[in-house]
C-alpha cells in the first residue's frame, strides 16, 4: 500500500538547529520523529541559496545544468520534470502550503497557480518568503491587509533593512498571524478536512522561517533569553588571504557587518526561538494526522534548502560554502510498521536533490528524466551501507567537492580557494589550500571535479524558461 506523505520543509535552517543535535534548541516534535526514524549526518545542499538549491531538488540537476547559480527572477520550466510530477503521477492527492520559490516572488502568486498545477501540485496556497511579503500579494498577505497588519510588517521590516538588517526583535504580527503560523494552520486545516479514501494524500509544508529577518514573535523571541548557546565558531586563522567566496564575504557589509557579543547572542537567541515555533506547529499538524488515524502510514520527511551563519566566523546570511551553510537538516520517519529499525542516526555523504528521490521512491513512482538524484530508501531498509562517494553544492559559478575527508572549492578558474580536512578540523578554521603537502589531495580533487562535470552535461530540455 502506498504511504500518505507529509513533507516538511524550513527555509534557511542549520544541522544543528536541533535540539536532537546541539542539546538545548526546544524541539520536541522534530526530535521524536528522529528518535522514530532516522536522523542523516552528512547532507549537503546543492546550492548556497534559495533559489539555485530549490531548483536541484526539485529537478535532480545541478547549478550548471540548470543555469541558477544564484538568486533571480528565474521560472521552473515545467516541461522540464520534477519529482512533484512524479509524485502526481503516482496517484496522488498533492498539496502545497507555504514557499516554494520555483518562480520570482513578485505581483500576485495567486496568478500563478497554474504554474503550481504544471509542477503537480493540486490543491495550492503559496506565500513568498518574509523578505519578499512585504511586497507580494498572496492569501497570506491578503489576510494580514484585512486584519490592518500588512503595512505595520512592511513598515517594521523596511525600518530593519534601513537602520541595521541583523537587529533582533519580535515581529510585530504576534504568535497568531506569523508566516509560519499561517503555513503551519492552513496545512493543517487541509489535512483536518480531507476527505478519506483509497487515493493517498501528498502534503508539502515548506515553511519561510527561520530565514532572516530575525522576528520570531513572543513568546519564542524570549525563550532563549537565558539559554546556553555556546559561542560563535571564531574566524578561521590566516583569513586575510582566503580567496574565493569567503573573500567575497568577509569584505562585504552586507555579509559581515560589525557584529558585537550580545547582537550574535541576539540573533542565534531569536532564530532558535523562530525554530520552536516551527516545531509547535509541526506538532499541530502531526496531532491532525494522529487523529485521522494515519500516523503510522505516513512517511514523514523534514529538511531545510540551505543554512544560516547566524554569527560564526563573523558573518552572517549564507552565500558560502562553509558548514554553517551547506549542511542542513533531515528526518526521515518511514511509515512506522515498514521501519527496518527506530532511532537510527546516518552518518553518509548525501544531496539535498536526494530528498525528491527518496520521496519518489516512497511513493512507488519513478524519476522522468536525466535527474541525478539517488534515493535514500535503501540505506533507511538496510540494503545498503553507502550512498555517495561525494556531494557537489555550486554557487556563483564556484563548485564544492565535500566527502567524509574533504572539503575544497574551486574557483570559476578551478583555481582551489578553500581546503578543509572535516576530520581534523571539524570547525573549518585552518585553510589548506596553500599549503604545498596537501597539493597532491587537491589535485586529486581537481581530476574528481573534472570527471564530475564530464557525468552531469546540460540537459536538453531547459531548465528555466522567461528569464
Amino acid at each position: 500500500m502506498q504511504p500518505n506523505i507529509l513533507f516538511v520543509m524550513a527555509d534557511q535552517m542549520r544541522a544543528d538547529a536541533l535540539g536532537i543535535v546541539n542539546g538545548w534548541t526546544r524541539t520536541p516534535n522534530l526530535d521524536r520523529l528522529a528518535r522514530e526514524g532516522f536522523l542523516f549526518h552528512g547532507l549537503i545542499t546543492n546550492s548556497a541559496e534559495c533559489i539555485p538549491a530549490r531548483f536541484s531538488l526539485a529537478l535532480g540537476l545541478y547549478p550548471h545544468q540548470t543555469g541558477v547559480w544564484q538568486n533571480g527572477t528565474f521560472t521552473l520550466n515545467p516541461e522540464c520534470p520534477s519529482w512533484m510530477q512524479a509524485v502526481e503521477r503516482a496517484g496522488y492527492r498533492t498539496s502545497l502550503f507555504g514557499k516554494t520559490h520555483l518562480h520570482p516572488h513578485e505581483g500576485d502568486l495567486r496568478d500563478r497557480v497554474h504554474l503550481m498545477h504544471a509542477y503537480g501540485l493540486q490543491v495550492v496556497d503559496e506565500t513568498a518568503g518574509p523578505h519578499a511579503s512585504a511586497q507580494v500579494l498572496s492569501n497570506m498577505t491578503q489576510s494580514w491587509q484585512e486584519q490592518g497588519l500588512w503595512e505595520l510588517y512592511r513598515q517594521d521590516l523596511a525600518d530593519r533593512v534601513r537602520s541595521k538588517r541583523h537587529v533582533a526583535r519580535p515581529s510585530v504580527l504576534g504568535a497568531e498571524h506569523h508566516y509560519d503560523a499561517y503555513v503551519g494552520r492552513q496545512a493543517a486545516n487541509h489535512l483536518a478536512g480531507l476527505e478519506k479514501d483509497t487515493q493517498p494524500w501528498f502534503c508539502w509544508v515548506s515553511f519561510g522561517g527561520p530565514h532572516e529577518p530575525w522576528d520570531a514573535p513572543e513568546p519564542y523571541a524570549s525563550l532563549y533569553a537565558q539559554a546556553d548557546m555556546g559561542s560563535p565558531v571564531p574566524r578561521l586563522r590566516g583569513h586575510e588571504q582566503t580567496r574565493g567566496l569567503l573573500r567575497w564575504a568577509f569584505d562585504s557589509a552586507h555579509y559581515s557587518p560589525p557584529l558585537q557579543p550580545d547582537e550574535v547572542r541576539a540573533m542565534r537567541a531569536n532564530y532558535a526561538g523562530n525554530v520552536t515555533l516551527i516545531d509547535e506547529q509541526i506538532g499541530n499538524i502531526l496531532e491532525v494526522v494522529r487523529r485521522r488515524g494515519e500516523l503510522e502510514r505516513t512517511l514523514i520527511v523534514f529538511t531545510s534548502d540551505h543554512g544560516e551563519m547566524n554569527g560564526d566566523q563573523g558573518l552572517i546570511y549564507k552565500a558560502n560554502f562553509l558548514d554553517p551553510v551547506v549542511q542542513v537538516p533531515l528526518i526521515v520517519r518511514p511509515p512506522l510498521p515498514e521501519a527496518a529499525s527506530k532511532g537510527r542516526e546516518l552518518d553518509v555523504i548525501a544531496e539535498l536533490m536526494d530528498v525528491g528521490a527518496t520521496l519518489v521512491d516512497y511513493a512507488g513512482g519513478s524519476l522522468a528524466g536525466p535527474s541525478h538524484a539517488r534515493s535514500l530508501r535503501p540505506l533507511i531498509e538496510g540494503r545498503a551501507t553507502a550512498h555517495r562517494e561525494f556531494a557537489v553544492s555550486e554557487f556563483a559559478h564556484h563548485t564544492a567537492i565535500v566527502d567524509p575527508r574533504w572539503k575544497i572549492e574551486f574557483g570559476p578558474d578551478d583555481r582551489p580557494a578553500i581546503l578543509f580536512d572535516r576530520a581534523g578540523d571539524p570547525l573549518e578554521q585552518v585553510n589548506l589550500a596553500d599549503d604545498s603537502r596537501h597539493a597532491g589531495t587537491a589535485a586529486g580533487l581537481k581530476e574528481r571535479l573534472i570527471t564530475f562535470r564530464d557525468a552531469t552535461p546540460v540537459p536538453p530540455v531547459k531548465a528555466t524558461y522567461g528569464d
